[in-house]
C-alpha cells in the first residue's frame, strides 16, 4: 500500500485514543472504537483499517459484529484469535450493561417512543 500511513505519524487530532481524550467518545467512529480495542495493525494496514475491514464484514452493522465468533473476526487478515477474544470480551461486556433509566420517561407522542428507543 503506498499510501499507508501509520497511526503513529497521524496528526494527534486523529489518532483514535487521543481524539476520544480530547472530544469525548462520541466523537469516535465504530471503527474508530473498534481500532483502540484492536490495539494495533499490520505492516501494511493501520488498526482502523483493520476496523473497518470488520466492519465491512458486517455490512457496517455493530449488531451482525455482535455475532461473529472468533473464526469469524479472524477472517481479516490482521486479527487473530488475541484480538478477537479481546472484541468479543468488549462486546459482552456491552451487551450486559444495564440501560434503565433513573428518571421517569413520559410518552406523550410516537416522536417521543421514538427518542426513548
Amino acid at each position: 500500500m503506498a499510501d499507508y500511513k501509520s497511526i503513529k505519524n497521524w496528526a494527534d487530532d486523529d489518532k483514535p485514543r487521543e481524539k476520544l481524550a480530547q472530544h469525548g467518545r462520541q466523537a469516535l467512529s465504530n471503527a474508530e472504537l473498534l481500532a483502540i480495542l484492536i490495539g494495533s495493525g499490520t505492516r501494511n494496514k493501520s488498526a482502523v483499517d483493520l476496523a473497518r475491514e470488520l466492519l465491512a464484514l458486517a455490512n457496517n452493522d455493530i449488531n451482525v459484529l455482535a455475532r461473529f465468533n472468533i473464526k469469524d473476526l479472524c477472517q481479516v487478515n490482521g486479527i487473530g484469535p488475541a484480538k478477537a477474544i479481546t472484541l468479543i470480551a468488549a462486546i459482552e461486556i456491552a451487551s450486559r450493561r444495564d440501560f434503565k433509566k433513573t428518571e421517569e420517561v413520559i410518552i406523550r407522542s410516537s416522536a417521543d417512543a421514538y427518542n426513548v428507543l
